[in-house]
C-alpha cells in the first residue's frame, strides 16, 4: 500500500519538476493544423506512445531501474545518455536536462541520497531519479511503467484541451479510450531487447523542431 502511494505521489502533477509546462511539440501541430479536435488529439497522443513512450522512454526506464536495483552505475549512465541522445531537437534535450536537475534537487529532501556516482545521469533525464525514488520506496517495475504512462498521457492531455481548445469533457474522453491501452504498452515495453529500445516519431521531432522558433508559446517545448 505504502509503495502505492509514493508511486502517486511520483507522478502527480504537482510534483515540482514542471512537468504541465512542456508539451513537446503539440503546441506547433496545433497551431499548424496537424491537431485540431479530439479525434486528431487522440490520434496524435496514441501515435506517440505506440511509436515513442512505450518504445524508447518505458524500456529506459525498466532498464534504470534494474541497474538501480544492482547498484550497476555503468548501465544507470549508458541508459541516461543513450535516452538523452535520442531525444532530436534542443528544446527535448533541454526538457530532459531541466525535468532531470529538478527531480534531483527534490528527491534528497525527500530523504533518497543522490550519490556522486550517478549525480551526472539524474542531471541529464528524469527517468534516472524516477528509476532511483521507485528503488528507494519499492515500487513495483510494472506499476512504475504503469504510473509513468499515466502521467505523460494526462499531463499531454490537458496540454491538448488548452491549446486546441477543447472541453474537460473531450479530454476525458480521450484519457478514457487512450488508458484502456496502457496495459498493451506495458507488456510491450517489458517484451523489447536492448537492440531495439529507439523511438520513431518524426513528425513530433519536426514539431519540436519549428516550436522552438514558434512566435507565441505557452508551452516551453
Amino acid at each position: 500500500m505504502l509503495a502505492h502511494l509514493r508511486l502517486y505521489q511520483l507522478i502527480s502533477p504537482s510534483l515540482p519538476i514542471g512537468a504541465f509546462t512542456y508539451s513537446q511539440g503539440l503546441e506547433w501541430a496545433v497551431e499548424a493544423g496537424w491537431v485540431k479536435d479530439q479525434a486528431s488529439l487522440q490520434q496524435w497522443l496514441e501515435g506517440v506512445l505506440y511509436l515513442s513512450v512505450a518504445r524508447l522512454e518505458l524500456p529506459v526506464l525498466i532498464r534504470l531501474r534494474h541497474a538501480m536495483d544492482n547498484e550497476d552505475v555503468t548501465s544507470i549512465l549508458h541508459w541516461s545518455r543513450y535516452l538523452y541522445a535520442s531525444r532530436e531537437t534542443s528544446e527535448l534535450r533541454a526538457e530532459e536536462r531541466q525535468r532531470g536537475k529538478a527531480l534531483g534537487v527534490l528527491l534528497p529532501s525527500l530523504g533518497i541520497e543522490i550519490t556522486p556516482d550517478i549525480q551526472p545521469a539524474i542531471d541529464i533525464t528524469q527517468l534516472a531519479g524516477m528509476a532511483l525514488a521507485s528503488h528507494h520506496w519499492r515500487i513495483p517495475i510494472e506499476d512504475l511503467c504503469t504510473g509513468y504512462l499515466w502521467s505523460w498521457l494526462e499531463n499531454s492531455v490537458m496540454a491538448g484541451v488548452k491549446l486546441v481548445p477543447l472541453g474537460q469533457t473531450s479530454g476525458q474522453r480521450v484519457l478514457l479510450d487512450l488508458s484502456e491501452q496502457l496495459p498493451e504498452l506495458v507488456e510491450l515495453s517489458l517484451s523489447i531487447t536492448d537492440e531495439h529500445v529507439a523511438g520513431s516519431t518524426p513528425a513530433l521531432a519536426i514539431a519540436s523542431a519549428r516550436h522552438e522558433t514558434q512566435y507565441t508559446r505557452l508551452f516551453r517545448s
